[in-house]
């Protein structure tokens, strides 16, 4: 689907947001007959409330929104979206009460409260149209929008409709809308460029493995984004029970974030060079799945261990990780639904992250509170990495214990880079498992809008 804002200037119902603390001074402050018409609502100003004022001939004459309290607005975001629903169809600007600072924020939410999943089944619901606020940069408002429906989308199809050739396809669409290089290696194929553990995660499938790998840009630092394309992961040979199976659709969560973000970066011209790379597998059950005990070798020549054919993700990150590193990049970001440690750890709303540079850190932490994108670092505990050593092989795909899960995964990643290279380690939920503002129920995008604001910052792009 397609919402936009729409062109500063457009006829427009102008809307008052009204914090509850300000409606008395507003209502004194207006004539009779309206401030009769607020008392008479039991208008107060709490957030996810609205109020259409009409005028002597009864035709829309302004809204009200309410906007809470501070106390109130920092227990969530976007809260001009919250109230949207409640408005009727048509087309509004914001007349005031947003602080300059808040109003990208704000229009952002208005159009992510827009979205809907409208592939299986038609939402022909109206929704209200906001007008570009003057001095707003609305297309790069229309941009992240757009980016975050198509993550959205991605993680919402069903694995009967977003299996790894599906996955490269969505891929390949991107790269033609941005005139951007893409390769695939396929099947058989990945043994013969050497990358040994996605072609063993995916090779019980159906539908065969790939690694995606598309690339954009001409000048400017490198960025590389590696993302887990784990179309769905029933456990493999540890099969998962079916209360932990029923979400696995959304286990190919880290690449439909690296495309959204991807698209944020090319749409806006950023001066990058940027290259994505998807290992795209369905860890499927069948005489060929690889099992619990393999030694698996990996294209950076550590072996594995595997004591968990259900810790898949981080093998086929692995053989990306290294092959992102060979091309030296100014830094790597990978991002993956990966550990259910990481949401115990922070909960469904937070996307942890792992970095050893602590500028890096500043930077996406500023981003974060700025872009109303929400992350958390985690450390890089190396007293941990001996819980990652079996002995047996170099690496443990799954330290038994279960304790921080997060971070062993995290430090499994690191080393398939390099010391010298700056890497980013994204360990996200990709799901809002409850309709908030701005955010319904379904697929969600967690880190990219934080990425996005930093790179600036973090590469002088």
């Amino acid at each position: 689907m397609t919402v936009s804002l729409a062109p500063a200037g457009t006829d427009a119902v102008p809307i008052h947001v009204l914090g509850a603390d300000d409606v008395a001074l507003w209502s004194a402050q207006q004539s009779d007959r309206i401030r009769t018409w607020v008392e008479a609502s039991g208008f107060k100003g709490a957030i996810g409330t609205a109020l259409m004022i009409p005028d002597d001939a009864g035709h829309p004459a302004m809204a009200l929104v309410g906007y809470g309290t501070p106390a109130q607005r920092r227990r969530d975001r976007f809260a001009l979206a919250a109230a949207m629903p409640k408005l009727a169809p048509g087309t509004y600007c914001i007349d005031s009460g947003i602080a300059a600072d808040q109003l990208e924020q704000e229009a952002l939410g208005w159009l992510l409260a827009c979205y809907s999943f409208d592939r299986y089944h038609e939402n022909s619901a109206e929704r209200p149209t906001l007008v570009a606020p003057d001095g707003l940069d609305a297309a790069r408002v229309n941009i992240l929008a757009e980016a975050e429906f198509l993550t959205r989308d991605l993680i919402n199809t069903p694995a009967s409709d977003m299996g790894p050739d599906a996955l490269e396809t969505a891929a390949r669409s991107l790269a033609e809308t941005h005139a951007a290089k893409i390769t695939v290696t396929t099947g058989e194929a990945l043994l013969d460029q050497n990358f040994p553990m996605i072609h063993t995660v995916g090779r019980a499938a159906d539908r065969a493995p790939r690694l995606i790998d598309m690339s954009w840009g001409t000048s400017g630092p490198r960025l590389t984004l590696v993302g887990k394309g784990v179309c769905f992961d029933t456990g493999g040979l540890n099969l998962k029970p079916a209360g932990s199976m029923g979400l696995m659709k959304k286990d190919m969560g880290g690449a439909a974030n690296v495309l959204g973000l991807a698209h944020m970066i090319m749409a806006s011209g950023l001066q990058i060079r940027l290259r994505v790379l998807i290992p795209a597998v369905e860890n499927a059950v069948s005489a060929n799945s690889y099992r619990p005990q393999d030694i698996l070798t990996s294209r950076k020549g550590l072996t594995v261990e595997i004591n968990n054919t259900d810790a898949e993700g981080r093998l086929v990150l692995a053989d990306a990780l290294t092959f992102a590193a060979e091309e030296k990049p100014d830094l790597i970001v990978s991002m993956a639904t990966l550990t259910g440690a990481a949401r115990v750890a922070v909960g469904p709303d937070l996307a942890p992250y792992f970095t050893d540079d602590d500028t890096v850190a500043t930077s996406l932490d500023a981003a974060a509170r700025q872009m109303a994108d929400p992350v958390w670092r985690l450390p890089l505990h190396d007293p941990y990495e001996a819980m990652i050593e079996p002995g047996i092989a170099d690496l443990d795909n799954a330290p038994k214990g279960g304790l921080a899960g997060a971070i062993t995964a995290a430090l499994f990643l690191r080393r398939f880079v390099t010391e010298e290279d700056r890497f980013i380690h994204f360990d996200i939920y990709g799901w809002q498992p409850q309709a908030a503002p701005g955010r319904p129920k379904g697929g969600a995008m967690q880190g990219p809008r934080a990425l996005f604001a930093a790179l600036p910052d973090l590469m002088g792009a």
